[in-house]
């Protein structure tokens, strides 16, 4: 089985055994980015690492805006199921922007990254620093590439930010102002190019369905076909 979570930031009880009981040998879970176990470099946290590799299923992470890329990146990218990903440790990988992979049968489409408000106020006094949670020119392009040689038909989209759309929709629900990015209006040309069955985002803090192929996670955990809550919290 497959299953989806939200945003994490490096809340360990979100992964704790207990909370992941449910899950079987070679089950798959995959977090919608900000996944923030990789961020200091310290031996706890390598200890952490090593620990969520050992389970018996399978941890994945697309990339969110508050990771620590320098970091990340220099886990090296090897094949996994079809696609390029980074085997953090043992059953802990990152799924990197742009690839398709093959996962209990589903095509999955994977895209992280996104623009942080408190990036830009990191980076507005130097001008040389890299966006790095920005996704790159070559990677829509590559991602684009991938999609049509497939013809843009996948089962299941997992992103860290959403459709412009679906953000608007969202955010003018809680009343707060609300931007658009070139990755947001990206996704837009995606939700109308691409055949899929369920896409999932995390970058909004909130569990809800947006309609039925479309839905936003964060604390709960979901079964990737169907987009049902399988966990009690």
């Amino acid at each position: 089985m497959v299953y989806i979570t939200g945003d994490i930031h490096g809340d360990l009880s979100r992964l704790s055994p207990e909370a992941l009981k449910f899950m079987k040998l070679h089950d798959t879970l995959i977090v919608c980015g900000d996944f923030g176990f990789i961020w200091d470099d310290s031996k706890n946290e390598d200890k952490i690492l090593r620990n969520l590799g050992k389970r018996k299923y399978n941890i994945c992470f697309v990339d969110g805006t508050h990771e620590n890329f320098k970091l990340l990146n220099k886990f090296p990218a090897q094949d996994y199921n079809g696609g390029k990903a980074r085997n953090i440790c043992g059953n802990l990988y990152h799924l990197m922007r742009g690839q398709i992979y093959t996962i209990e049968g589903m095509k999955v489409f994977t895209m992280g990254g996104g623009e942080s408000p408190e990036a830009e106020l990191r980076f507005e006094n130097d001008e040389n620093a890299q966006r790095l949670e920005i996704p790159t020119k070559e990677e829509l392009l590559a991602a684009v590439a991938r999609l049509e040689n497939i013809n843009y038909d996948v089962d299941l989209i997992i992103t860290h930010e959403p459709p412009s759309k679906t953000r608007e929709f969202l955010l003018m629900q809680k009343n707060e102002q609300f931007s658009v990015s070139a990755l947001n209006a990206f996704f837009d040309e995606l939700a109308v190019q691409c055949k899929y069955k369920k896409w999932y985002f995390g970058s909004m803090h909130t569990d809800k369905f947006i309609s039925n192929n479309q839905i936003a996670v964060f604390r709960n955990i979901l079964n990737a076909k169907t987009g049902m809550k399988v966990n009690s919290k």
